[in-house]
């Protein structure tokens, strides 16, 4: 807000400001005031030429600190002149930015890019300023590589905190650490009047050298006060540091809170690619972690604890940067998520905080009512702390006590008086407050239940548990800490593994009443441990959240599946500890979520890719597992959200494996004599089986078929060019390694081609046409069986709509009733004789779910029959894939009684219920007959009915 109408802004055209101008001018700063009464003249000759209604430019700074420092010759100045110099372009540019933004001329982000810019180009200019008078004494320094190769060495000058994310506030200090490459030798000559002394030295009186250009105060005040303190060792140590040296302290000495500020970590200027890419691999690694890293929320207490005692020793309880709700907090809640994130996800590897926030917003880390506050909050935050620093160019974000102040602070930023700002100031810290102590508070303190989780009542604890655990899970839990693994741990995951124990217990303790599942969860969470100790952030995570710790008991009593899930890939454990499985993303959300991931991925980076598709696809299995336990989810919409996560996954496969072969490739030409687009690329795929049908469960294989209506002879546009089959069958290449091929993450899914034309022996991708012929001439009756459950899946339009009209075609083609009878009773007898449980088993009185007489193939093989034999009378049967809407239109056909389909379907989702609780359990499908022998009897008795003989028996 700003009291000035637009009206009275100052024109660009005019030199002189107008009475009411100065009254905003002088209302807002002291100091900018007195620098326009002082050096009036000079003043409206620099807003002459840069008008205050405009912005400025990167190439404008540079040629005005050109121009400063220069001396009456066109030469570059002396020492003196220079800091003159710039210390004169400052107060001009200080003034200039303070009534801009008194005057609501400027945006909050181009104000601070613009204040950052100005350090860049005075850092740069120091650097360059200090380098060639140090090599004119010294020569340059030089080092000797691996190789033996001899290097000119650079200096990287990195900026942290607000200047490394272009964030600069008006009264800013800059936060610097200086970098070299190696130890070495400056190539000194005493004959050419140099002297050659070590590489330390020189980049330390480099240093020294830009530190006094910039920061010395002289009679004409400084240009940035520089700050050091954050380089490795602070205070006291090497000003600056080789890259071999920063290696080690960020490998052996980093620091939990150095993560932070090397997080906003970035190069001034320009330096050899070599080198800038050594120092951001050193870097990055050490900032974001590949897993998902809560051990930065620790970090954040701590750094916290420090500041709240810092403002609370100083009574310093009106600072918006520190104070309850301030910047800080802001800045604190964003990096957070991005330190513990950032690894798993690139697009929040990003500097600027009002970035990063919307990034966490889209990736729904924050949600809209928490993002909305925390922007509103920073910009009124960053607009006051401006405000504050005019007042007399002072690095403080304390509030004014002075009444006079006061209330020219709150008329410069468009309040009536400093009641009402205060009242705008406390709503927005409260906004800030809530979300920073829920971050750093709530997630510690377990939900006060019947267990409260109290560290010094820890061996009362223990005690209480011993009651709940059998002797054998008792003799597990002690095995497991006497263990050598346990014994060998380094200090800090003993440490870790030690605090999260009482989370644990109370976990345990939580389901005491419950001392089955207590005891079942026991030794699955003891080998999760043993998974996850010498990768001890993941201890950090399970610390972190004491609430949903409790619910991952019962997951892992429920099912060893999950639990093996869990342990092999502990990476998933923050998509179930965050509880993601409430809410089941539908098919567009998880298409967007995927989307998001991938939008980072350089197009060239297949490991990556391999390892987003498979994150993706084992976090969203996890959360429906997770839902289907927790929740007790239907089964139907089990499958549903299963079958989404693989559509999405191919969908996702088949866009980035297009895109890769035209890049090498060119685009093929269609059969329509046009290259085809990313669009209508030619080639699409077809899934069959539990694909085919939304059916998956969770170790679901994917059989899938390929067709194109690509020109096989046509000869792709690019320069290196392959005939279309050659593209079409490279493109199913590349679809299979990115879905089948075994990475750390394992692999996206199993792939099945066997129903393939010509099954093993068949090509790996058809042409529509060559489909047709072979489905309508040379397919056995068991492969239209399986067209039954086919469906297109994704890929051109133009063929997924050919192979659609295809499959009608085939299932409606006339047959007698008897012979599919015939054909379909055949087939399912085979399958029972290779693949139903033996007449022994049967005598024992098991039951195998899928393959015995009774089972599931049954009713499939019933939906199949009624598709097969009544489509060329009755076309819509060929409408569906899936065997519930199968019999649904089957009833509302009157082919069946209602009631006969109506039991089928339910039988059929009963045991398909039971098969995804056996799947989770790690559990064969063998069962007991008796709890199952109403189904089976009612499947056997409408099998004998509908195929007029008696049901399959082996």
């Amino acid at each position: 807000m700003s009291p000035v109408q637009p009206s009275t802004m100052l024109n660009s055209a005019s030199y002189q400001p107008t009475t009411v101008q100065l009254q905003v001018l002088q209302t807002a700063s002291e100091f900018a005031y007195q620098i326009w009464e002082r050096r009036t003249i000079s003043c409206q000759t620099f807003l002459r030429s840069y008008p205050l209604a405009q912005t400025l430019t990167r190439q404008q700074i540079d040629d005005l600190i050109q121009d400063y420092t220069l001396d009456e010759n066109y030469q570059l100045a002396d020492e003196i002149k220079v800091m003159s110099g710039l210390r004169h372009l400052r107060m001009l540019l200080m003034m200039r930015w303070i009534w801009q933004d008194a005057l609501g001329l400027i945006a909050l982000e181009q104000l601070t890019d613009e204040l950052s810019e100005f350090a860049d180009g005075c850092i740069l200019f120091a650097k360059h300023y200090t380098y060639q008078h140090l090599v004119s004494q010294y020569g340059q320094p030089t080092f000797i590589d691996a190789k033996g190769v001899q290097h000119t060495d650079d200096m990287a000058i990195m900026a942290m905190g607000k200047l490394g994310a272009h964030e600069l506030n008006l009264s800013s200090d800059i936060d610097l650490i200086f970098v070299h490459q190696a130890r070495g030798q400056t190539d000194g000559d005493k004959a050419k009047g140099t002297r050659s002394i070590d590489n330390k030295r020189f980049m330390t009186r480099l240093g020294q050298g830009i530190i006094k250009l910039l920061d010395n105060c002289t009679a004409d005040g400084f240009v940035f006060r520089v700050d050091m303190r954050l380089r490795p060792w602070g205070d006291g140590s090497d000003l600056a540091i080789h890259l071999s040296a920063l290696q080690k302290y960020f490998s052996n000495h980093g620091r939990a809170w150095e993560r932070f500020a090397w997080l906003k970590a970035r190069v001034v200027g320009q330096i050899n690619p070599p080198f800038y890419d050594e120092l951001q691999a050193l870097i990055k690694p050490f900032v974001f972690r590949y897993y998902v890293d809560y051990s930065a929320f620790s970090a954040l207490r701590e750094m916290k604890s420090l500041i709240q005692n810092q403002v609370a020793q100083r009574e310093d309880l009106d600072n918006i940067k520190l104070g309850a709700g301030g910047i800080r907090d802001i800045e604190f809640i964003v990096q957070a998520f991005q330190l513990i994130y950032g690894g798993r996800h690139p697009q929040l590897q990003i500097k600027p905080c009002l970035q990063a926030m919307h990034e966490l917003y889209l990736l729904e880390y924050l949600d809209r009512p928490t993002y909305e506050n925390l922007q509103a909050a920073y910009r009124f935050l960053r607009r006051l702390e401006h405000a504050i620093q005019a007042i007399n160019d002072q690095q403080t974000q304390r509030l004014p006590h002075d009444s006079y102040w006061q209330h020219n602070l709150a008329l410069t930023l468009g309040f009536d008086d400093w009641d009402a700002l205060l009242v705008t100031l406390n709503g927005h810290r409260e906004n800030v407050n809530v979300p920073f102590e829920r971050m750093v508070t709530e997630r510690q303190i377990p939900a006060q239940d019947s267990v409260t989780l109290d560290p010094t009542n820890l061996e009362e604890q223990i005690v209480q548990l011993d009651t709940v655990l059998s002797e054998e899970s008792r003799a597990q839990l002690q095995a497991f800490w006497q263990s050598k693994m346990v014994a060998n741990l380094s200090k800090e995951a003993r440490e870790r593994l030690d605090n999260v124990y009482p989370v644990i217990i109370h976990a345990l303790l939580a389901h005491q009443e419950q001392q089955q599942l207590a005891n079942a969860a026991l030794p699955r969470l003891i080998a999760l441990l043993e998974a996850i100790c010498r990768r001890s952030i993941y201890l950090v995570m399970i610390a972190e959240n004491p609430n949903a710790t409790v619910e991952l008991i019962p997951m892992l009593s429920a099912s060893p599946w999950i639990a093996h899930e869990l342990a092999r890939y502990p990476v998933l454990l923050d998509t179930f500890l965050q509880q993601r499985y409430r809410h089941l993303p539908d098919k567009p959300e998880l298409r967007d979520i995927l989307r998001q991931q991938l939008l980072r991925v350089e197009p060239d980076d297949e490991e990556e890719l391999l390892s987003v598709l498979r994150l993706f696809k084992k976090n969203q299995v996890l959360a429906v597992a997770a839902s289907d336990v927790l929740a007790e989810r239907p089964i139907m919409k089990v499958s549903d959200s299963l079958t989404y996560i693989a559509e999405v996954v191919l969908e996702a496969a088949l866009e980035r494996a297009f895109a890769e072969l035209v890049k090498r490739y060119g685009y093929p030409i269609g059969q329509d004599g046009d290259p085809v687009t990313e669009v209508d690329c030619g080639f699409a795929i077809i899934g069959y089986g539990k694909l085919g049908g939304l059916e998956l469960s969770y170790a679901s294989d994917l059989d899938l078929v390929f067709l194109h209506k690509i020109k096989e002879q046509g000869m792709t546009t690019g320069e290196t060019s392959v005939s279309g089959m050659k593209f079409a069958a490279r493109l199913a290449q590349k679809l299979m390694t990115y879905l089948n091929t075994q990475t750390r993450d394992g692999r996206a899914y199993e792939i099945d081609m066997r129903l393939r034309p010509s099954g093993n022996a068949g090509m790996m991708v058809v042409s529509c046409h060559a489909f047709e012929t072979y489905q309508r001439e040379k397919a056995w009756s068991w492969e239209h069986q399986a067209l039954v459950r086919a469906r297109a899946i994704c890929g051109d339009k133009r063929v997924t709509a050919r192979f659609c009209a295809i499959r009608r075609t085939v299932l409606a083609l006339p047959r007698t009733i008897e012979q599919v009878r015939i054909e379909v009773t055949s087939m399912r007898l085979k399958m029972q004789k290779h693949l139903g449980s033996s007449q022994r088993k049967q005598q024992d009185g098991n039951f195998d779910l899928k393959q015995d007489a009774g089972g599931i193939v049954d009713i499939e093989f019933l939906a199949q029959f009624a598709v097969l034999a009544y489509s060329h009378q009755y076309p819509s049967l060929t409408k569906w894939s899936d065997n519930v809407r199968i019999f649904e239109e089957v009833a509302l056909l009157g082919i069946w009684e209602v009631q006969v389909c109506q039991d089928l379907t339910d039988a059929y989702l009963r045991i398909r219920a039971a098969s995804h609780q056996l799947a989770l359990a790690e559990q064969s499908l063998l069962v007991d007959e008796a709890l199952w022998h109403e189904t089976r009897a009612l499947v056997q008795s409408q099998w004998q009915h509908l195929m007029g003989g008696e049901s399959v028996e082996p």
